[in-house]
């Protein structure tokens, strides 16, 4: 389904830039879900998604279950980066399964997951992320990726399928060349692969986003012109902005050259900068609940036409 014909269903103006303000890494620790829940509220963010391996998904998946209006999806997590925090699967699966390293935890490259992980075991542990998601009673939304990792070549085609099984939009731009840029996939050789996706959702008729922005990554003082630029930049159509807001306390323990990253986005989000900057620019916001509600309404009209 192309953007501009949902778009225009969900009240955009023809040629309007509209932006996806999307929280990765919401559930990877408390100060992740703490500035989630606040910004979403505040209005600042539009959704989110949750890392369902992670230590602290059962705080945000009880909240979101009590809360129906945060938008959250599920952050499929095949990869553990940090060098002293690190989680693994769900699926409890062994090295066999090419889905952990030599210390039983998930690869901290997507490269290295790549490298020799089975497809099945993978599939298997995106389900059974979905399926924890669901048995806390969260209104799941939609679904991403983690680093990447499930658009790698030997998973791409699995992550397609499991979107389309639990009737859940999946996050693949449109222009998929960029996204495999940003990602570092086309080093694995995922541009053919992503592109042949791509139409291959169109003919599921799965909304899917035409471009891809995330976190800037820079020092902190060059932090307001960098997110301004990313906004001000924003191609035409609907964007997807993959930020990673998190609060102050737990982060820079978890990551310290990059925390500031992260509690940079929370001042910028709460403060207004970047609502102000969209307002100025004409630059509507949506999230993903509302794509997923009209996808699975089309769905619901085929298969009504084949009864």
């Amino acid at each position: 389904m192309s953007s501009h014909a949902f778009l225009d269903r969900l009240g955009f103006a023809s040629g309007q830039r509209v932006a996806v303000l999307h929280a990765d890494d919401v559930g990877m620790c408390h100060g992740a879900n703490t500035a989630f829940v606040e910004l979403s509220r505040l209005g600042r963010l539009t959704c989110g998604s949750v890392m369902m391996p992670c230590p602290w998904s059962p705080e945000i998946a009880r909240i979101a279950a009590e809360d129906r209006t945060l938008d959250l999806g599920v952050h499929l997590t095949l990869t553990s980066e940090w060098m002293g925090y690190r989680w693994g699967p769900l699926t409890r699966a062994g090295k066999a399964s090419g889905l952990v390293d030599d210390e039983g935890y998930f690869h901290r490259s997507v490269a290295a997951l790549a490298d020799g992980v089975v497809e099945e075991a993978a599939e298997e542990e995106m389900r059974a992320q979905i399926d924890r998601a669901l048995a806390f009673g969260m209104d799941i939304t939609h679904l991403d990726t983690h680093m990447g990792a499930a658009l790698s070549p030997p998973l791409i085609e699995a992550y397609c399928s499991v979107g389309r099984d639990y009737r859940l939009p999946v996050l693949l731009p449109r222009s998929a060349d960029h996204y495999a840029r940003v990602l570092k996939l086309d080093l694995l050789g995922a541009n053919e692969a992503l592109s042949a996706a791509v139409k291959r959702l169109d003919q599921w008729a799965m909304p899917l986003v035409d471009d891809f922005r995330m976190t800037p990554g820079v020092a902190t003082e060059e932090s307001e012109a960098a997110y301004r630029e990313l906004i001000e930049t924003l191609p035409g159509g609907l964007t997807f902005v993959a930020l990673h807001p998190n609060r102050s306390g737990d982060i820079e323990t978890v990551v310290p050259l990059r925390a500031h990253y992260r509690i940079d986005e929370v001042r910028l989000l709460e403060s207004g900068a970047i609502a102000g900057w969209l307002a100025a620019n004409g630059i509507g916001t949506i999230g993903m609940r509302p794509l997923r509600d009209l996808y699975r309404e089309a769905l619901h009209d085929a298969e009504a036409q084949t009864h």
